[in-house]
């Protein structure tokens, strides 16, 4: 809970530039047992206005109706103004926590407190800030980090021949990163050497500004080539890791070399996208393979591959993905 707490704080600092200094609530031993054991309680001062942190600590979401009726139970115990605060929210029960006027704050995505002004989403978040996306270099850095990385210190030789890459490029990938200061960064004799120091959760989370899809193109094409052996990508792939439905046409991911290389020799046709016999190839600004699991993208690429979709349906099996991911 520390931990969610220092997110928090950070989130704040970074998007409304407020220093916070939540204390643990005296009340909560008072609480039914029902909130005392869902919710950890501060108080804390935002803008001058005394409010109470209502911080989920539970692994399933509940729903907004349920939360509206915590949130009022709570205020009858606590006065004042009571805000929701969760790690991660569906963008669909997002929307019905504004339905339901819930004051909530979701670090790294998304304030709404109406009773102070705020209403911050993720687009004003990116126009106010207007951080410099990674490129693909920098960002499979931080992906196999998120995926594989354990107590090492990283360096742009030991990545250049892990990840595939010159030396040249992943000195350039570490200037990226060194800008950012998701890492600590120190020198080792003439090689600079980054540590990632925290949660890779709370990691993701802060590289989320930094990071882009993967696709670069998408091609819906008829060909005798079928990538069988490479990387099923997309609504293939989402369908692979969650309870999503197969999508009527398969998905394969390519990086962009390999597609140049491959087309002229399997007749590949380009055709409109409702064809029926269509396949969608999306063409990958790195090499899919690189952290492929059982021929499927990884999750994480595949994450921002498919984010901001409209589909509520898609959004909710990508929530579902990441929350299974062992971090």
């Amino acid at each position: 809970m520390r931990t969610q707490t220092n997110t928090l704080v950070r989130y704040i600092q970074e998007t409304l530039g407020l220093d916070l200094h939540p204390v643990p609530w005296a009340g909560q031993a008072r609480l039914p047992f029902l909130l005392r054991d869902r919710y950890r309680c501060y108080r804390v001062e935002i803008l001058d206005a005394a409010c109470l942190l209502m911080m989920d600590a539970g692994d399933e979401e509940q729903s907004p109706a349920t939360i509206r009726k915590h949130m009022e139970n709570l205020q009858a115990h606590a006065g004042g103004l009571v805000i929701y605060v969760r790690e991660r929210v569906t963008g669909y029960n997002r929307k019905r926590l504004i339905e339901h006027k819930v004051p909530f704050v979701i670090p790294g995505n998304q304030m709404y407190l109406p009773m102070l002004g705020i209403d911050l989403r993720e687009h004003f978040v990116k126009l106010r800030s207007q951080p410099a996306e990674f490129s693909p270099s920098a960002q499979v850095v931080v992906i196999y980090w998120l995926l594989s990385g354990k107590d090492e210190v990283l360096t742009p030789s030991a990545m250049a021949e892990r990840l595939k890459y010159s030396p040249m490029t992943m000195t350039r990938a570490f200037n990226e990163l060194e800008e950012t200061r998701l890492g600590k960064f120190t020198t080792r004799g003439r090689e600079r050497c980054v540590v990632f120091s925290a949660p890779k959760r709370e990691l993701w989370l802060k590289a989320q500004p930094f990071l882009r899809s993967p696709v670069r193109r998408r091609h819906h094409v008829r060909t005798s080539y079928v990538p069988g052996p490479g990387v099923r990508a997309g609504l293939t792939a989402l369908a692979q890791y969650t309870m999503l439905a197969e999508p009527a046409r398969p998905v394969f991911a390519v990086r962009g070399r390999e597609w140049a290389r491959i087309r002229p020799h399997h007749e590949a046709h380009l055709v409109p996208a409702q064809e029926p016999q269509a396949t969608e190839i999306e063409i990958w600004s790195y090499d899919p393979s690189l952290f492929a699991e059982n021929g499927l993208a990884d999750r994480l690429s595949l994450y921002l591959s498919l984010k901001g979709s409209q589909d509520e349906r898609v959004e909710a099996a990508l929530e579902e993905m990441l929350e299974r991911l062992r971090w």
